[in-house]
């Protein structure tokens, strides 16, 4: 198995990633924290070459992407912006279409499955990332959506999953984890709380009532080698949120 490592999902920051300077200001922050690698997500508009040297000159490797399907589909596009980046891994943030049918859900997972395919065999791996939705029901069955495309979906997707979204769906995240083993080479680790009104809301990893010590047992079986740190939201600083997942998850031993 790949040596793990902890990165940073950008989207985290994302407010302070709008134009190159506040990029590469936020890139010196998150690498003086300690961490080594990120997901590119969120980032504003900027020309490539400009991207991969602000991560170059923080010393930081880009682990994974957030890109859109449509990019995916046009596959020399893809594979020329992840070869710049030197990144093997990319993931859609969910598919969101209205239609949950399970005849509309299978044609995108084997439409998908084409698509992870053809960048596979140029070194590009593809995957997908939940959010609590797919935790819901097909429209005319029972079986959970994440379920659909994990079982239609080839060996060619992984699954990014996402702690907190899991949590938010009714769901264990490890015990989905667990469902996706071999499958899950970068995950989402997110923290949830819920206050007195019963609302749920995301706080810094190991600050929260997940069960992290099961979830990173079930990580480590089913072969994650990126563990992102993200918060969409909160009440906490975002640099600080970064700061102190990374350290808490440190102090459990992840490395």
């Amino acid at each position: 198995m790949a040596a793990t490592q902890i990165g940073a999902q950008l989207f985290t920051v994302y407010q302070f990633c709008k134009t190159p300077a506040d990029f590469a200001a936020s890139c010196k922050k998150i690498q003086a924290m300690g961490y080594q690698a990120v997901q590119v997500s969120g980032v504003g508009p900027m020309p490539t070459e400009e991207l991969v040297k602000i991560l170059r000159d923080h010393g930081l490797t880009c682990a994974v992407t957030h890109v859109a399907l449509d990019m995916m589909k046009d596959t020399q596009k893809c594979l020329d912006y992840h070869q710049a980046l030197d990144c093997k891994y990319t993931a859609i943030g969910g598919y969101w279409s209205e239609d949950t049918s399970t005849a509309n859900l299978t044609k995108f997972a084997d439409e998908y499955t084409q698509i992870a395919a053809t960048l596979l065999s140029k070194g590009l791996r593809i995957g997908y990332h939940n959010h609590s939705r797919e935790l819901a029901c097909v429209s005319d069955g029972n079986k959970r959506i994440l379920d659909l495309l994990i079982e239609r979906c080839g060996k060619e997707v992984f699954f990014e999953i996402d702690t907190y979204w899991i949590a938010h769906g009714g769901g264990d995240p490890a015990a989905w984890i667990d469902k996706v083993k071999n499958r899950c080479h970068c995950i989402h680790v997110k923290d949830m709380l819920v206050n007195v009104k019963q609302e749920q809301f995301m706080t810094e990893v190991g600050d929260g009532n997940l069960n992290w010590p099961r979830i990173l047992e079930s990580c480590k079986k089913a072969g994650v080698e990126y563990y992102l740190v993200e918060r969409d939201s909160g009440p906490t600083d975002a640099f600080d949120s970064l700061r102190i997942s990374l350290n808490n998850l440190k102090a459990m031993g992840l490395k």
